[in-house]
């Protein structure tokens, strides 16, 4: 059985993993899981699967989990000491971190550096840890499997083929529920339809980066750490069907292409059971069914989010940690109706434009410039 040590089971990922497990329960055991403060849905996570170890990073909700299961046969601990525990568990096969912001950057680093394999489903992570985390997975037997569905996509689609043959990658984008919208209407859109991903289920953070797109500029800088990739070489094409999670182009002018539903079940069931395949008991593509496939250039003059993450890339060092510091703390701040739609790539650009990118660095100062960036986007509002 492969040890599984699952950060952020209570949100999307984080569940879906579990359905996953709950198919295969002969294959897995669930050494640790974690969540901020949803105790509900973790005591309820914890009766079914039975970890040796919880771990809560919201300190109130950690005391009231530990008085709650205070009889129970397991380990409650706190916070990111708490999280790189378990992350480096002598008896862990396999990390997945899915938990959402930074606080997955120091859990990761250190779960690399004891050899574990990782199964990524936290952007932050190597948007702005890519550099240190390359290095260090040059001296260490860890692994990273992509869960994000289009890291995932390339991934698969370099298997067996050489890196020196890739000509570029191609990522491809639903849309989001604005594709094709102009400025002026997006000056007026809502919460909710912000919240209306067309083909997606995702938590309301990662649907407001769809909606903007600067989540497919997140997994562009992703991309070029994951991959080896130069910027010039990561495409972005709007695929609005969401049935190619995206290609890998060869010098040879052929287009490899991974495709499927749109469920996140397919590249998490793919990262734990790297490099074996399995059945799935989740839905099969039905080609059949499908009446076209069709692509469009994405819009930067609108969704001017995609571009600022290419500026970020490219600019490289301190910058990335700003560009998704700023973006993180918008979104939160749009998501409490303080400001608008259009609001979130303004205060992200401003971040930007007042940061002066550092090249030599430390997870220290990544966390300081991000804690710095959150109180620039809280002041500029």
């Amino acid at each position: 059985m492969k040890n599984l040590v699952i950060l952020g089971s209570t949100g999307s990922i984080g569940t879906q993993a579990l359905e996953v497990i709950r198919q295969k329960k002969s294959s897995y055991n669930v050494l640790a899981l974690s969540a901020n403060s949803n105790i509900e849905v973790i005591i309820d996570q914890y009766k079914e699967f039975k970890p040796k170890y919880i771990v809560i990073s919201n300190y109130e909700s950690y005391k009231i989990l530990k008085d709650k299961l205070k009889n129970e046969n397991v380990n409650i601990l706190y916070g990111v000491e708490g999280l790189i525990e378990v992350s480096t568990l002598k008896e862990a096969d396999m990390v997945l971190t899915s938990v959402m912001g930074m606080i997955g950057l120091k859990p990761t680093i250190e779960a690399i550096k004891k050899g574990k394999h990782i199964a990524l489903a936290n952007k932050e992570t190597m948007v702005v840890g890519g550099e240190i985390i390359k290095n260090l997975l040059k001296k260490s037997p860890s692994k990273i499997i992509p869960v994000d569905s289009e890291h995932s996509a390339i991934f698969q689609c370099l298997q067996g083929n050489r890196h020196c043959d890739v000509n570029k990658v191609i990522l491809t984008a639903s849309g989001g529920p604005f594709r094709g919208k102009t400025l002026r209407e997006l000056e007026s859109v809502t919460l909710s339809d912000a919240l209306k991903h067309p083909n997606w289920s995702m938590g309301q953070k990662i649907t407001i980066d769809s909606a903007t797109l600067i989540n497919k500029a997140l997994e562009v800088i992703e991309a070029h750490y994951l991959f080896d990739m130069s910027y010039d070489d990561i495409q972005v094409v709007v695929h609005p069907q969401s049935i190619i999670h995206s290609m890998v182009e060869y010098k040879d002018a052929s287009v490899i292409a991974q495709m499927g539903v749109p469920s996140m079940k397919h590249p998490i069931q793919y990262a734990f059971e790297y490099p074996e395949r399995s059945t799935t008991s989740s839905s099969y593509l039905d080609f059949y069914s499908l009446s076209s496939l069709t692509f469009e250039k994405p819009d930067t003059s609108v969704f001017k989010g995609l571009s600022l993450g290419y500026i970020a890339g490219r600019e490289g060092g301190t910058m990335t940690t700003v560009f998704n510091a700023a973006n993180e703390e918008a979104v939160k701040l749009f998501l409490e109706g303080k400001i608008s739609f259009l609001q979130i790539q303004r205060l992200v650009e401003k971040a930007m434009e007042k940061h002066k990118a550092q090249h030599d660095y430390t997870v220290d100062d990544i966390l300081l410039i991000e804690r710095e960036t959150r109180d620039f986007v809280n002041l500029s509002k």
